[in-house]
């Protein structure tokens, strides 16, 4: 079962989207838990393809690839997963924020941020700072993710944070921003808790984010 799940993961690696829901059968068939399979096929799979993306040896068409591999095979997975009861490693709220339709970047990062054992609730673009709200209430979002494609809407940014703050959720939701735009030094002066400036480096600090409001609580 050990070699399965390996070749798993590196169907994973390679994009082999049908080999890869083939062994997620096998696997299931052969008695192997959907959480072993999620962890040591999916999941170490796309750890491989973000440290390959960040070292610049993966390139966006790559990482789509492998993603919508690691999304065949998830769709397989979640209802079992439901109905075993297996906690998420924490839920992010995702969306491109009002007034910008970009969502090339946003997907990437749902996927590979699902890839990594994340529950992520994806808004689409266009997404208003009450959608952004309500989003974070109904689901009990650990992370609100935000991304901005052009200078225009970047600004939109802050108004969300205003929202939640509003809302008195600020202090109970981490946020973190990303998009061609944005930088590490304006998501500091908006008093966003994280930036990434692409979706393998975004991952790494959506968990870290989640560990932190979870050790919080």
């Amino acid at each position: 079962m050990e070699a399965q799940l390996q070749e798993l993961a590196q169907a994973i690696i390679d994009g082999q989207r049908k080999t890869a829901v083939e062994l997620t059968n096998k696997l299931l068939e052969a008695g192997a838990t959907p959480k072993t399979i999620l962890e040591k096929g999916l999941i170490a799979g796309m750890n491989v393809v973000g440290v390959r993306f960040k070292g610049g040896e993966y390139f966006v068409p790559e990482v789509l690839v492998s993603a919508r591999s690691m999304k065949a095979c998830m769709e397989i997975l979640k209802p079992l997963l439901a109905q075993g009861n297996v906690e998420s490693r924490g839920t992010v709220v995702l969306g491109t924020v009002s007034g910008d339709l970009h969502d090339i970047g946003k997907n990437l990062v749902s996927m590979m941020a699902e890839g990594a054992g994340l529950r992520v609730i994806d808004l689409g673009v266009d997404v208003t700072a009450d959608k952004f709200v309500q989003a974070a209430k109904e689901h009990d979002a650990d992370v609100i993710a935000m991304s901005a494609l052009l200078t225009t809407t970047m600004i939109y940014i802050p108004k969300v944070i205003d929202a939640l703050a509003e809302e008195s959720l600020r202090d109970k939701v981490k946020i973190i921003v990303g998009g061609a735009p944005v930088t590490q030094e304006w998501a500091t002066s908006i008093g966003a808790d994280g930036y990434a400036p692409d979706a393998a480096s975004a991952v790494d600090v959506l968990l870290d984010l989640v560990q932190q409001r979870r050790a919080s609580r």
